[in-house]
């Protein structure tokens, strides 16, 4: 399928749903048109259609908060777009790092649980609070590795002695150490899943 398939609505708009590529979650909903397609297609950027202002804009023209395109999917009508971006900064105007900040938040689906560790990881690097245990082990790399390794062997000996609850929990000690320690070598969670990924297609 091509872009001269996509089912423009009879205003000359179809929506396109903004996820994060790294992450997987949903940034915003915004309407393009066959011109901020191809500004889209031309400058790697996201541009889109405002309907209140009918008038093609920028995502980021003016706040420095632009979306680089990885990829753009149709789905099985070509009627509605799926933009996989890679955001440098919120998605919506208050701030907010996506658009759908109201309603059930409580609690988040497990999906949002690691990107936002790792925000916390990448805040506590930057401006580290008193005390901070994380801010400790980025600063010691020798003992983010030692927690790793220590807390690796904690899951196995869960999994042969423990409940289905302690695995996950010293699991989660693993994921939490483990991304701490990637951070320290400026990767995230995400540079592992994407070898996971090349080895799936090979």
């Amino acid at each position: 399928m091509e872009d001269s398939d996509i089912a423009f609505d009879e205003r000359g708009l179809v929506p396109c749903i903004v996820q994060d590529w790294g992450t997987g979650e949903v940034l915003t909903l915004a309407y393009m048109n066959p011109e901020s397609l191809r500004r889209t297609r031309e400058t790697g950027e996201m541009h889109f259609f405002s309907r209140s202002r009918q008038e093609l804009w920028h995502k980021g023209a003016t706040s420095g908060n632009t979306q680089r395109v990885k990829a753009i999917r149709y789905d099985c009508d070509a009627d509605a777009l799926l933009a996989l971006v890679e955001p440098a900064g919120p998605a919506c105007h208050t701030g907010e790092r996506s658009c759908f900040h109201h309603g059930e938040l409580k609690a988040g689906p497990p999906f949002e649980t690691l990107p936002a560790l790792e925000r916390t990881i990448a805040e506590r690097a930057v401006a580290p609070p008193p005390g901070s245990y994380t801010a400790r082990l980025l600063d010691d790399p020798a003992l983010a590795g030692a927690k790793v390794q220590e807390e690796a062997e904690e899951v196995v000996r869960a999994v042969r002695e423990e409940s289905d609850e302690r695995v996950a929990e010293e699991a989660a000690d693993v994921v939490y150490h483990l991304a701490v320690l990637l951070r320290g070598r400026g990767l995230t969670l995400a540079d592992a899943e994407r070898v996971l990924d090349g080895r799936r297609k090979s």
